[in-house]
């Protein structure tokens, strides 16, 4: 073996395609582009959502649904995760540093109290918002429902 004898092994090389070069090459006048048309002229680059003339998808289907940008989005937490958190830790007031620390929400989060579940002992509550049916069961059991 010398340096002058060294070549590729055979089929991990291919020749390059020369486009354009006569009808001897096999590629000559359309230059394997095709007949006429957007995708043979140079510069082509197709429309996101083109569809080849055919009405595209989001035109054909109607507009739809309304995004409030007013709305005001909530965590939920029932009576009963702040019964078992109070009686868990034993604290007599439950605000959202509990809640955070319990991992039930993050500190971004804002709380809306729901009355799914009993409250039975006397707690103070504090959070965002409260549902009706919450409130009137946290003071039936003699505790304070606080709005932050």
């Amino acid at each position: 073996m010398k340096l002058h004898t060294l070549k590729p092994a055979s089929g991990s090389t291919h020749s390059r395609k020369r486009i354009g070069r006569g009808p001897g090459s096999g590629m000559g006048g359309t230059s394997t582009r095709g007949h006429k048309g957007a995708k043979q002229r140079s510069g082509y680059s197709k429309k996101i959502g083109f569809e080849g003339g055919q009405m595209p998808l989001q035109r054909r289907l109607p507009k739809f649904g309304f995004k409030n940008i007013n709305r005001v989005e909530y965590k939920a937490i029932n009576l009963s995760t702040i019964q078992g958190l109070a009686e868990a830790k034993g604290l007599q007031k439950v605000g959202v540093e509990e809640l955070i620390a319990a991992g039930f929400i993050s500190s971004k989060q804002l709380v809306k109290v729901l009355g799914n579940g009993q409250i039975t002992s006397a707690i103070e509550v504090l959070a965002h918002a409260f549902s009706k049916s919450a409130e009137t069961a946290i003071q039936a059991a003699g505790g304070t429902a606080t709005k932050i």
